[in-house]
């Protein structure tokens, strides 16, 4: 396997002693042989690091230190990976035995690909509209990006909980990435994170404004509508 398919899987990690090892089980069967494991943990005080120390062996680098959320701890392994992809996958979250068929379409460094992940027992999302990118986003655990991206642009760590949806819709009409559908799914994603049962304030105030800055007129009012319909139906 050429270097230039490396995949660093990213994991960021707080308390995740009830998911980590099988998170980590789910890496170390995929048949796809060129992936690096990058852990940063936020000042675990479970049994995490011991979790982490028992695999170290088979981890390409980690780091334990208190840090400012998710996202800052994900720009933070941007600094180490060494893949020319990059994958981040949730430490209660598992890989699929089709990442590594979905892997071996990685060939265009100008494309984001992404496929599905299974999501309460059934395929969630799939290939996405403009329209559905903007509104509900591409769930995180079913992309990879390459590694360019990152020398340009990093997570906003502004938003909390959504910095990675505002990421990616500036891709949308980007200049030079876009993205592309490769039909597998390749994560098994955990619904009962935070991402899942809260919301992002800041992302949730700004959110209009960002979907007619990268998606715009005709996205923007068609979401307008939509939030108005439901305004309406509350009453």
């Amino acid at each position: 396997m050429a270097s230039d398919q490396l995949i660093s899987i990213v994991i960021v990690t707080r308390n995740a002693e009830h998911f980590l090892q099988r998170c980590l089980d789910s890496i170390f069967s995929q048949e796809y042989p060129s992936i690096e494991i990058i852990i940063m943990d936020g000042a675990s005080t479970d049994a995490t690091l011991s979790i982490i120390e028992k695999n170290s062996d088979r981890i390409a680098f980690w780091k334990s230190e208190k840090d400012d959320g998710i996202y800052d701890a994900m720009n933070k392994a941007l600094d180490v990976v060494q893949g020319k992809w990059i994958y981040f996958l949730g430490a209660d979250d598992m890989l699929t035995s089709d990442f590594s068929l979905f892997a071996k379409n990685l060939k265009d460094p100008n494309f984001i690909y992404y496929g599905s992940v299974q999501k309460a027992g059934v395929k969630y999302l799939g290939k996405l509209a403009p329209y559905h990118q903007a509104k509900t986003g591409i769930n995180h655990q079913a992309i990879i990006y390459p590694v360019e991206i990152f020398s340009i642009y990093r997570y906003d760590t502004t938003y909390l909980i959504s910095a990675d949806h505002v990421f990616n819709m500036r891709f949308n009409k980007h200049e030079k990435f876009r993205f592309k559908f490769v039909d597998f799914d390749i994560a098994i994603f955990n619904d009962t994170g935070i991402s899942s049962v809260q919301k992002d304030p800041v992302f949730e105030q700004r959110k209009g404004r960002l979907i007619l800055k990268y998606f715009g007129m005709k996205i923007f009012l068609r979401f307008q509508f939509k939030v108005l319909k439901a305004k309406l139906l509350s009453v």
